[in-house]
């Protein structure tokens, strides 16, 4: 049995999946890994524990599916994007750990710049926003905090990379040290219109160019698994962030199509073809993919805080005990009691774009409980998610008629009911929600010939739900307006 491995590394775990030619699940396995709160609004990871639980999980899955390194018709790698490495060339052993995307101590240094009126350079080229989110300030902080990286990166001994990087040059025992299009597109440093590295910025950020890694598409053979840790040499073939997998997973090949992952964060992402759409309503531009020649934009919403919500409802407060359990707690009441949760705990992203916005609850009062605590937090979610499709209808002048979804959350048939009601929309669930890896996998297939054509592909997709709105679309219009109130009350908190 032949089979394509998806390298799924995420936010707060890391997965191995394997697919067989019919696009089923063969065998998954999962490792979290611990995350670093070293000030209020930073977030780190361990570089090596993710690459130990990225190997765990693989030599995981290939145990449960009794499947040898020959089986395995390639290797697709997905991953966090903005999430920032620099390690020694020589040694492989980095310099600092991995900061990641959620992360905002640079967000003075984005202040500043847009204050020196650099908003638009980066803007126009890049599609992005001058924010913390993005990994080139991030790298610009390790330069300037790490004592004598500068000094060893302007050697040529430092290498930067998002967490794809990272993973390539770990399998490939350090011969490879790439990125593909889309990765490089979330960094703040690459130019979407000439697909290069751009120079002006790398200068503006003062980051030595020889740090950078080579740019390829997001299908091709990259290089093989080094032979000490798989005889065979198995291919690595597929690279793409984990918005971009997940849009590729889900059959949006073709110019309009749209996506919702509800993950870590919350990111909605639109198919624009072969150039670039500039955002008017404070979305991003991005690169989804590039196949042969080829490449696909898109428009993407990202809210920073989606399923960590939940998380942090189990691990912080303490009122679930698994993330399954939050659905039949927040069944318990018919509503949220007047309880608006807005979970600004990394700032807001899209479309507000807030760096020192924080999270708050509001509407509390003595007969509030768990139950109106997890609804709300649902709830926030579904407000987010109605947000980034608002400013999408108004970028692309089109109604979106249906909502595809994607990502873990999406097991949750309260939490995909919420968000029908609150879009006035129907909201469409496919049996495979593992898209994002699914999507890589694809990628990876496709450039080996496991798969033919994209077709193929999307023969794969099939439709397990639709959700139906049960509310008014004037009780809908109520509640977001209330949950836009409680918004403005959280921003610009932190200065």
């Amino acid at each position: 049995m032949k089979c394509v491995m998806a390298l799924d590394q995420g936010t707060t775990s890391s997965r191995s999946i394997l697919f067989d030619q019919a696009g089923k699940i063969r065998a998954v396995a999962q490792l979290e890994f611990k995350q670093y709160y070293p000030k209020p609004g930073w977030v780190e990871h361990d570089p090596l524990e993710i690459w130990e639980t990225q190997q765990s999980t693989a030599h995981e899955a290939m145990h449960h599916a009794s499947v040898h390194c020959e089986d395995i018709a390639s290797i697709g790698i997905t991953n966090q994007r903005e999430t920032t490495v620099v390690w020694n060339r020589k040694t492989g052993e980095p310099v600092y750990n991995a900061i990641v995307w959620q992360d905002r101590r640079t967000a003075d240094y984005c202040a500043k710049l847009k204050a020196d009126g650099l908003e638009k350079l980066f803007s126009e080229k890049t599609g992005l926003r001058l924010d913390p989110y993005f990994s080139g300030t991030k790298l610009k902080w390790i330069l300037d905090h790490v004592d004598g990286a500068r000094a060893v990166a302007e050697k040529g001994e430092l290498a930067f990379g998002t967490i794809d990087s990272w993973l390539v040059w770990k399998l490939t025992g350090g011969q490879q040290h790439i990125t593909d299009v889309s990765n490089a597109s979330r960094t703040l440093l690459f130019n979407i219109h000439t697909l290069e590295w751009d120079n002006e910025l790398l200068e503006l950020l003062d980051i030595p160019k020889n740090m950078m890694p080579e740019v390829r598409s997001s299908s091709e053979i990259y290089g093989t698994v080094d032979r000490f840790l798989c005889e065979c040499g198995c291919s690595i073939s597929g690279i793409a962030g984990d918005q971009h997998a997940a849009l590729f997973g889900q059959g949006c090949f073709d110019p309009g199509a749209s996506k919702n992952t509800y993950g870590t964060g919350i990111f909605l992402l639109k198919n624009t073809g072969v150039e670039p759409v500039p955002s008017t309503n404070q979305l991003l531009t991005t690169v989804a993919w590039k196949r042969g020649n080829e490449v696909s934009y898109a428009l993407e919403g990202s809210a920073f805080i989606g399923g960590a919500v939940v998380q942090w409802l189990r691990d912080e407060l303490g009122i679930i005990e698994s993330s399954s359990d939050i659905q039949p707690l927040a069944a318990q009441v018919p509503d949220t009691g007047g309880v608006y949760f807005v979970p600004a705990f990394a700032g807001l992203g899209a479309p507000h774009w807030d760096p020192s916005a924080r999270g708050g609850i509001i509407g509390l009062t003595r007969g509030t409980g768990k139950a109106h605590l997890a609804r709300a937090a649902q709830e926030a979610i579904c407000f987010q998610s109605l947000e980034l499709l608002r400013a999408m209808e108004k970028d692309s002048g089109q109604p979106m008629e249906t909502l595809k979804v994607d990502g873990g959350a999406t097991a949750d048939d309260l939490l995909l009911q919420i968000q029908a009601d609150l879009l006035q929309m129907p909201v469409e669930r496919p049996k495979l929600i593992e898209t994002t890896a699914f999507g890589v996998a694809a990628l990876a297939g496709l450039a080996v010939g496991f798969w033919q054509d994209p077709d193929e592909i999307s023969k794969v997709r099939k439709v397990d739900r639709v959700f139906e709105p049960q509310i008014s679309k004037d009780e809908a219009e109520s509640r977001f307006a209330r949950w836009l109130k409680a918004v403005e009350r959280c921003k610009n908190w932190a200065n």
